[in-house]
This record gives structure tokens, sequence and C-alpha cells, in this order.
């Protein structure tokens, strides 16, 4: 198994990212590599000054970098050797079994597409959050910000790829889907919500538990929230100001602790033909830690296979 890492994505790129791959090593086993992809004279004094054997990772040497703030499409087409662009290329050619990125996620999102391709059957990928539950768990929210528009089709695949998710990689049995509304009736809700609905209910894809509320994001009324990407994306900036406020506020809070993203590593694009996740952009060593062992996850239960086979 070859786990790829753009070392150079993120606020705090190359060390956050080379510091994340020494702590995840240990946790994996002697057939599971890391292969660290970027410039690599910037890798090796990391390592040196941790104490840590070069010889554990595999390196691919790239000196171009798309930055955050750069176009996603013309950023893709304009740099080729940067390390988002080489990672994709390794993962289209079966070199590596996932690619994972700190850096720019609309860049992630387009190579994503564009090289290993959408999963035929699949109208749009989409993008994954996790959901800390009260009860101790964790639920899971998609789209959260790939998608602003959706169709109701489109949503009902949400649903699908949600389910998918939550019972092969988190091991949910017969996770409950719902869809996030204005109200539980089933008559409520605007025309996009009002047109899903119906189409959730008729299924025998996954197991529909009807509409929630913003107020069910962290009960246990459902594992998997299916929402439009400009919802999820809003939902899932309040989410994580909470955690950000109880530390401003100088409050200890078990449960708001769960909501720091360094726990969930990053956000897994599903719907397309490989494992690729996209971390935070300030993420940490943790976080880039949790972004490999997340990568291994999808790659150990066949997630991608599952989803294809679904879709045939």
């Amino acid at each position: 198994m070859r786990i790829g890492l753009d070392i150079m994505g993120g606020d705090y790129a190359p060390k956050a990212n080379v510091l994340g791959a020494i702590a995840a090593h240990p946790l994996l086993s002697s057939d599971e590599q890391i292969v660290l992809i970027g410039d690599t004279q910037q890798i090796k004094p990391i390592l040196t000054e941790n104490g840590f054997n070069p010889d554990h990772f595999e390196y691919i040497h790239t000196e171009e970098v798309i930055g955050m703030g750069e176009h996603p499409t013309k950023a893709i087409v304009q740099k080729p050797n940067s390390s988002i662009s080489i990672g994709f290329n390794l993962l289209k050619e079966g070199k590596l079994d996932s690619f994972a990125s700190a850096g720019n996620s609309g860049a992630m999102l387009v190579g994503a597409v564009f090289s290993v391709k959408t999963i035929p059957g699949i109208i749009r990928p989409c993008l994954t959050t996790f959901l800390p539950k009260l009860s101790g768990g964790v639920g899971l929210m998609l789209d959260v910000g790939a998608n602003a528009d959706c169709k109701p089709d489109t949503l009902l695949q949400f649903g699908i790829l949600g389910s998918l998710y939550a019972e092969y990689v988190m091991q949910i049995e017969n996770p409950k889907v719902a869809l996030m509304n204005i109200g539980e009736e089933d008559e409520k809700g605007d025309m996009l919500s009002l047109a899903t609905f119906p189409l959730m209910k008729d299924t025998n894809l996954f197991n529909f538990v009807g509409n929630v509320e913003g107020r069910d994001l962290f009960n246990d009324k459902a594992d998997v929230i299916v929402c439009d990407g400009f919802t999820g994306n809003v939902m899932l900036k309040l989410a994580e100001s909470f955690y950000v406020l109880t530390k401003k506020r100088g409050l200890k809070d078990e449960f708001f602790d769960r909501f720091n993203y360094e726990n969930y590593g990053g956000s897994p694009v599903l719907g397309v033909n490989a494992p690729v996740v996209i971390g935070h952009g300030i993420s940490s060593p943790l976080a880039v830690k949790n972004m490999i062992l997340q990568s291994r996850d999808m790659i150990t239960t066949g997630l991608v296979g599952k989803i294809q086979a679904a879709f045939k």
C-alpha cells in the first residue's frame, strides 16, 4: 500500500506535513508505505532534526507548488510539475493507492475529477465532514462545499455515498440517513428539499429516516446528514467556530473539544475512482497524521470498489 501525501500543501507546510507523517509511521504496518511528494531538500532537514530514519518513507521530488489562493483549474494546467499535479498523476497511474493534501482545496477537487475521474453513474463527487455526537459517536455530513447548487437526484446520490462510507469505513451498521431541512414534517422545505424527500423516501438504497433540522446535527437521529454544499459549508464553519470560541473563552468542555478538526484528519472526496482526502489549510501535524490514517482506512475497506459496485 502506497499512501501519497503532498508535503507542500497547507499554511504550515512542509514542516507540519512531515511531522504528521513521522507521527503516522509507527501506526502503519510494514506493508503500508507513506510517499512524500514535494521538495525533498526541505524534507530531509526536518527528518534529521527529529532523529527519524529517512528510509522509512519514499520520496517524489517536485519544485512547483500550487498556492492556496491560485485559481484551481488554471493552476492544475499551468503547473504540471506541482506536488498536487504529480500526486494525482501517480494516483491515476496506479503508483499510489491514495492521495491527500492540505493544500488548495479547489485544485484538489479539480485534480481528482480530471485525473482519476468521477465514478461512472455519479453525477457530482462531494466533500464529507464528521459530526461529533453527544452520545460519544461520530456522524457524517455531506456535501460541505464541493457543490453549492444541487438537484434532487444529486442529493439522493450523496445519501448513497454517505451511507457506504458510514457503513464500511466508520463501521456503523445500517446507518440512518436524513435530509437537512427547516422542519421534520414531510411537506417542509424549499423546492430542492420538497423534490428530494420523496426520492429518498422511496429508495431502498439506504436507510432513510426523514428530515432533520439544524438542532439535530449532534444528536442520534441520523448517522448521515445530506444537504447541498452551500448549506453544508455554512454549518461546517459554524460548528468549527464552537471549538475556537470555547478556547477563547477559557472553557474546558469534553464535547466541544471533539469539534477540533485535528481529530478527524480531512474531508474525503466521495465519488471519484480513488481515495482522495482534502485537509484543512491550517492542518497541524496531528491533523496530517489522522489524514494519513484516514487514507489508509479508505484503502483497506475497499470503499471505492464498493461505491463503484453500487452505481453499476
